[in-house]
Formats: C-alpha cells, structure tokens, sequence
C-alpha cells in the first residue's frame, strides 16, 4: 500500500512530513497514514512534469499506447487487490469495486487505442504554392483532481487520456480516498511510464486549496481536469484565469428521472434500481428527483417499495452487502437533514427513512434506502443533491408540466425516462436540458461515450474521442513557396 507523494519517479514523504488519516467507513477505523501534500511538494510535482513533457510528448502515439496497454494488464493482474482497497477506504460492496475497477481499466483500454487516432487534417489549398495542414498536439502539463467516490475510474478517466495525448500528470486525489489513487500510479509507474510523466500529491482537506493553488498559479500547467462540487468548480474557473488554462469540469447534478404512463412500469423499477443505488447514491448521475404519472403512480411505488426494502445493507467484508456505509458523518447528517425536511413538509416515509443499526452494520455511516412519497418542489431534497439511498417520489400529470419540473433547476448533468411512445422520447429527449440522457435506461455510462453537463454541472467531456480532444489543441501550419 503506498501512502507517500510520487514526485518525478521518487516515492517521498511530504517536504514538512506532515500525515493525514484515512479511515474506514464501514467503522471508523485507520486504514492508513497518507503524507499530507502542501504547495511546496505541488511545486515540485509541477517541476518534475514540466522536465518529463518534452520527452514524453515526442514518443509515438503508438509507443504511449504499449504504455498504457501494460498499465491496463496490471490493473488487471491486481483486480482482487485495488477491489480489496476500494472497498476499504470507500465503502462500497466488494461487488461493486470489483466492477468499478473493471470499469476503470474500460478507460485505459479505451485511451490507448483512441491516442492512435488523434488524427490532424489536410485543407484544400487556396494557391498552388502552399499547402495547409493541421496536426493535433498535447496541451502540455495537466493538473487532475478526483472525487472520493469513484476514486479508480475516475484518476483512470482523466490520466489515461491525458497520457494517451502526450501530456504529462500532476494529480490530487480526494482526501477520503487516496490509496486507490496512489496504488494505479505504482502500476502505471511499473507499466513504464517515465520518471516525472505521472506525479500524485495526497493531502488534507486543509490543505488541498494550497495543493491546488500552486498548479492554479503555474503558467506551465496548462490544463485543470476537476470532477467535484459546481462551487470549487466555479473557483477553479476564476483562478485558472490569469493563465487561461483549459478546463474540464464535471460539476454537481439534480438528474431527474420520468416515468410517463405508457412506460413499463417492471422495467423503470429495474432502471432506477440501477441509476439509484449503485454505490449506495453516492454518485453524480444518480437520479435525485423522481416524476410518475399520476395514473402509474401507486403501481409504480408498490414495486420500487418491494425492491428497495430487499436491499441488503452492510460493510464490504459482508458477502451479501449491497448498500454500504456513506463515505463519512457529514453524509448521513445532510442525508438525515433532507429527509426530516421533506416529512416535515408533509412527505411519507415508505421504506427506510432512519440510520441502520445491526450486527452486521454496526458503524455510524449507514443509512437504509428510503423511499419517500408526496415529493414537493419546496422540500431541500428537490434543489440540493442528496447524494444517498433515499428515493423521493413526485407526481405529474403532463408531459408539458414534468419536462418542465426536470429543466427547473442549475444543473444540467444527467436526465433519465422511461416511454414507449416513439414520438414522446424524441420530444423529450429533445426538451431535456442534460448533457446525458438515459431513455430506457438507467445504467448510462460507457468508455466510448461523451461524459459531462451543462449549466452549472459544467463542461467538457470525459470518455469518447471527445474525451481525448479534451487534452490536446490544435494547431495550422502553412508552409509555402511550393511552386
């Protein structure tokens, strides 16, 4: 388990030797102490990817790709391990971190053979003695920052594309999940990445903003890829702009998810199941507002009661877990805030509603599904992502009043449905003010597919060939006296 700064090849402690804590939530107990990265240790990181750009950006496409095709094997030789270490700093069912790194490891497969095809253009000639071109190049040193809750596929969603393209790394992980983070750079490393091409500095909540504010600050760091809270987005936005850098930032989300009268009722259940609990609600896409017609709407909560009820809650060590804890205190308590808001202001409480206690989840972190009815848009849980297991159910009548209740908000991530009518999904697909939309569907994500929001849940693409756009800029060359 590596626990220390990787800078320019050299695994170290942080300059002043300051720690930090990482801590099981399934009970609160240590999982390791992590060096606590400040701006001293961020500078030597930038140092080092800055010295390790030229040579890497001018290895072949194909030579980064056998890179990273080395690095996408180890992951897989070590699946059981980083599932194991998933599960431990993050919570989740073994099951599910076993599919988060196989999801992880889609990336790096995906960006290693897309880096190949990172393919310029010939323009048609305005004279006979020139000719026009444009090539596509790395965009230089590229500072990533990751949240907790998907700590492998997202540093593999970021540093695979940015390697792929020829840039080079300087990378904070989240402070509640490093160890996954720093785990993948060991492997990268042992995959031949060079010294200096892949830098990761862990650190504190404290000092995380003088971590990235050093990168912020750097002209050399050309580009920021951040997936986090719309405010240190926006912050991220003001700062990077004395030095223009590119952004990409994947923000906060408010995804509604309709189900019109001529849906299949079975199937929406399924696709909420699956939108909703995975990783216990604890992800950006995850449905945060629930619309059912009004004539589906009984039938529909009976079934989604009965599946939510079954689920199992427990830690990772559980084989039969299906929800684990929340990632730490303050969750439950904005959990528990939201839903006591929404009974207040005249909700039902279905299922759940209350923290587990048992044998088997007997730590302070767990929260049982909930299912509530009677939703309003004056309760706290339809503005603000709740970011749990807690299901809460509005009713509508049109198509005209519900596309208006999803658009009704400053988020604009993902946005989910379910119809049979072959009109109303182009209509709605249409309407709907979300970069991602699932119909039908409610596990939406894949490698080769764009990934990002729109409003306030920000902009720029993971994933997809969109995805590696996002690390390179363009350039035209003419050349001419050619006749």
């Amino acid at each position: 388990m590596e626990t220390q700064n990787c800078i320019g090849g050299r695994w170290q402690a942080a300059r002043d030797g300051r720690e930090f804590d990482v801590r099981n939530p399934a009970d609160d107990s240590l999982v390791a102490r992590v060096a606590d990265g400040g701006a001293a240790d961020a500078r030597l990181a930038a140092d080092a990817a800055a010295q390790a750009l030229p040579a890497w950006k001018a290895r072949t496409a194909r030579e980064r790709c056998l890179v990273l095709k080395k690095w996408q094997a180890l992951v897989e030789r070590d699946v059981e391990r980083l599932a194991a270490l998933i599960s431990r700093e993050q919570g989740k069912p073994l099951a599910e971190s076993r599919g988060e790194i196989a999801y992880s490891n889609a990336y790096i497969e995906w960006f290693a053979e897309e880096g190949v095809r990172a393919y310029g253009e010939v323009i048609p000639t305005p004279a006979a003695s020139k000719r026009l071109m444009v090539v596509r190049e790395a965009v230089g040193v590229v500072a990533v920052v990751t949240p907790w809750n998907f700590p492998a596929a997202m540093i593999a969603r970021k540093i695979a594309p940015a390697l792929a393209a020829g840039c080079t790394v300087v990378a904070k992980p989240a402070e509640d999940t490093p160890l996954t983070a720093l785990a993948l750079v060991k492997l990268a490393e042992e995959a031949g990445v060079p010294p200096g091409v892949l830098n990761i500095i862990p650190a504190s909540r404290e000092r995380t903003p003088e971590v990235v504010g050093e990168w912020l600050a750097d002209g050399r760091v050309r580009k920021i890829s951040f997936t986090g809270s719309t405010p240190v987005g926006k912050l991220l936005a003001r700062e990077s702009a004395a030095t223009l850098k590119k952004l990409s930032l994947e923000l906060g989300g408010n995804a509604a998810f309709i189900v019109f009268e001529d849906a299949d009722i079975p199937a929406a259940v399924e696709g909420l199941m699956a939108a909703k609990f995975r990783n216990g609600g604890q992800t950006c896409v995850s449905p945060n507002r629930v619309y059912v017609h009004d004539s589906v709407h009984d039938r529909f909560v009976d079934k989604l009661a009965a599946r939510v009820g079954a689920l199992r809650v427990g830690p990772a060590t559980w084989p039969q877990a299906e929800i684990g804890p929340m990632i730490n205190a303050r969750a439950v308590e904005k959990i528990e805030r939201h839903v006591a808001d929404a009974v207040a202001r005249g909700a039902k409480v279905v299922v759940g509603g209350q923290r587990v206690r048992s044998d088997v989840a007997n730590g302070p972190n767990y929260y049982a599904p909930t299912v509530l009815t009677g939703a309003t848009r004056e309760m706290a849980l339809s503005g603000e992502e709740t970011f749990g297991p807690v299901v809460p159910v509005f009713r509508f009548a049109t198509e005209e009043e519900v596309v208006g209740e999803a658009n009704d908000t400053p988020y604009g991530l993902a946005g989910y449905f379910f119809s049979n009518d072959v009109r109303r999904i182009w209509r709605v697909a249409s309407a709907l003010e979300t970069g991602l939309v699932g119909i039908n569907e409610g596990a939406i994500a894949a490698p080769a597919a764009p990934f990002g929001g729109v409003k306030e849940s920000g902009y720029g693409r993971e994933g997809s060939h969109w995805g590696l756009d996002e690390y390179l800029h363009t350039k035209y060359l003419c050349q001419g006296n050619l006749a």
